[in-house]
């Protein structure tokens, strides 16, 4: 039996502790928490209290992360998860739409920043191919910051935030031909047929094998899985098909963000998008912290002040000239100056992938240690500038508008034409009978429903129906319910009614919510749970079978209906009397207990 030894968990619990504290502190001073996370690497990294853990102060090692490069594998995934997320928002045919700002901006901007760069690199002596990466080094930004700091201030959704996600996007696509064109560039790696082989080739049966097989593959893989009823399997899949396919696009030279956004997007059109979202977002948040803390740990202060004339100069530097022909290239585009100002803000700063293009660089001679080491850390810190750039190109883009040309502005991507006037939850017998009607009358509607074969049935004769657990209120915020006008439910389960009905309720007091009663006992506690109907199944069929009675006996039709309205009317008062009596205050009891929890359970939900 081996011995436990704590040291092995000191940067998990390390970790953990510093998310428990960095995000309430921020979002308490009204900081963005990616700085935080920031702050707290350099901090807890090597170079910041791992530097002072010597001699007297050798207690401080239990308060540093002795071992970043340990973490930095499960760190990258923060930035698979958000892709992937990123994805299942959009679809192929929003993406269409968009390929004029992806290969149109995202070209001018991406080539003509390196173009930039690369001619300062020359004229300050370099050899053309160490000038020709650090120009396209330079002219990458970061996807994995520049995302969360858009999506923290609900930006992503805007023109802004797709123009910049558009650029990220070609920045993203453009990683494998810039390492082919670094294994081109070494002289030691043979022809050029070797070097298409070994580089381009991979990407793209990559790409095939991602985009067929998960055409083929996925809708029935998460058919048979959420058939299986099972919540462990489910997030099973999930964290599967993420990592997996991520894996496989790496192993092909592609980024692993890259591999997984295209997963997303295979699954942005199926039945199980919502719940999937719902399932990868808490992985999402906690990985995504991981790698903004590994990022920070990888920074050198000390090097920093050493050479800060280079350094800082350099970040200053390149971040000024992107910033520029970020503008011009949004320009030419006849962009609003609003939209291009944001996103000349947030595209300045170095990425990521910029580590990648130099290591592989360093790896094939073709630079110099010493400069790729001072760039490295020029990249780093003006990523620190993400969060501060953003605010400004918030704040300075809306200034702008007033003087800037007027330019073709983009549609905002959220149309409130596309969110649903209705959630129908449960789409059996009942259910799908009410969606029929809504149909016929012209209201879009998003029905719900946990059987995976239903939903597998309803979706094959075109109905618009998702495959979820509706008691998560998540869940439903994934729904759109936050902008429909009803909520319809038709299950028979009394319990998962009641809890639908009092969570959403306590949400939004406004919301028209109809639901489906087994009997008047189970329709005077929806009633007290806050529905504005309940239809008793016993009642309506008393009321259905007197209204064919009386028609077939001759009663005019017109008699016959309102009898039928006056009689619905006073069940619907007798099935809200006042409370009272000792039954009365035991339901009463019970019924405030279940709209308590609807509280708790909405308060735990970060509201659109």
């Amino acid at each position: 039996m081996t011995s436990f030894e704590p040291g092995q968990y000191k940067e998990t619990l390390l970790f953990l502790a510093t998310a428990g504290l960095v995000v309430p502190l921020f979002r308490r001073l009204r900081i963005s928490p990616i700085l935080g996370f920031l702050l707290a690497g350099v901090a807890l990294g090597p170079y910041g209290l791992g530097a002072l853990a010597h001699g007297p102060a050798s207690w401080l090692a239990f308060l540093s992360l002795e071992r970043v490069e340990e973490i930095e594998p499960i760190a990258e995934f923060g930035v698979v998860f958000l892709l992937f997320m990123i994805g299942l928002e959009l679809s192929w045919e929003r993406l269409a739409r968009m390929r004029a700002l992806i290969f149109g901006l995202g070209s001018l901007q991406v080539f003509g920043c390196a173009a930039a760069f690369v001619a300062i690199a020359l004229a300050l002596g370099q050899e053309p191919p160490a000038a020709l990466v650090l120009g396209f080094a330079l002219s990458l930004s970061s996807t994995a910051i520049v995302i969360p700091a858009l999506a923290e201030k609900k930006r992503l959704g805007t023109s802004a935030g797709r123009t910049i996600f558009s650029v990220l996007l070609f920045q993203d696509l453009m990683v494998a031909p810039l390492l082919f064109m670094v294994t081109v560039l070494d002289t030691r790696s043979g022809d050029f047929t070797s070097a298409v082989v070994s580089t381009l080739l991979p990407a793209i049966a990559a790409l095939s094998l991602i985009v067929l097989g998960g055409r083929l593959l996925m809708r029935p893989f998460f058919h048979l899985v959420a058939a299986a009823g099972s919540t462990e399997f489910f997030i099973a899949a999930c964290l599967f098909t993420v990592i997996g396919i991520s894996v496989i696009a790496a192993m092909s030279g592609l980024s692993m963000g890259l591999g997984a956004f295209i997963a997303g997007l295979l699954l942005a059109e199926t039945e199980y998008r919502r719940e999937i979202e719902v399932t990868i977002e808490p992985f999402k948040g906690l990985l995504l912290g991981l790698f903004f803390v590994s990022i920070g740990a990888s920074l050198n202060p000390s090097e920093v002040v050493a050479a800060p004339l280079e350094t800082i100069g350099i970040a200053l530097g390149f971040i000024a000239i992107k910033f520029l022909l970020t503008v011009l290239a949004g320009f030419v585009m006849r962009l609003n100056g609003r939209v291009v100002t944001e996103a000349a803000f947030l595209l300045g700063p170095g990425g990521e992938f910029a580590f990648v293009l130099l290591s592989a660089a360093l790896a094939a001679k073709l630079m110099p240690a010493k400069m790729a080491g001072d760039v490295e850390i020029a990249v780093t810190l003006s990523m620190f500038l993400v969060p501060t750039l953003a605010e400004l190109g918030r704040k300075f883009g809306r200034k702008s508008a007033s003087i800037a040309p007027d330019l073709s502005e983009l549609p905002e991507s959220h149309d409130d034409s596309e969110a649903p006037e209705a959630i129908l939850i449960g789409y059996g017998r009942v259910g799908r009978l009410v969606g029929e009607l809504l149909h016929v009358h012209k209201i879009r509607f998003l029905a719900v429903d946990q059987d995976a074969g239903v939903v597998k049935e309803a979706r094959e004769e075109g109905a618009d129906i998702c495959w979820g657990n509706a008691t998560r209120m998540d869940f439903l915020h994934r729904c759109g319910i936050s902008k429909a006008k009803a909520l319809i439910i038709t299950m028979d389960a009394n319990a998962i009614a009641e809890e639908i009905v009092a969570m959403v309720r306590a949400a939004y007091p406004w919301i028209i919510i109809v639901a489906r009663a087994r009997d008047a006992k189970h329709a005077t506690v929806l009633y007290k749970l806050g529905v504005n109907n309940a239809v008793p199944e016993t009642i309506e069929a008393s009321l259905q079978l007197s209204e064919a009675t009386l028609i077939d006996l001759g009663v005019p039709m017109g008699l016959v209906i309102a009898s039928i309205h006056e009689k619905r009317d006073e069940f619907r008062k007798i099935l809200q009397p006042e409370v009272d009596g000792a039954a009365e205050r035991y339901e009463l009891k019970r019924t405030n207990r279940l709209k308590d929890w609807g509280k708790r359970r909405v308060k735990t939900v970060v509201e659109e």
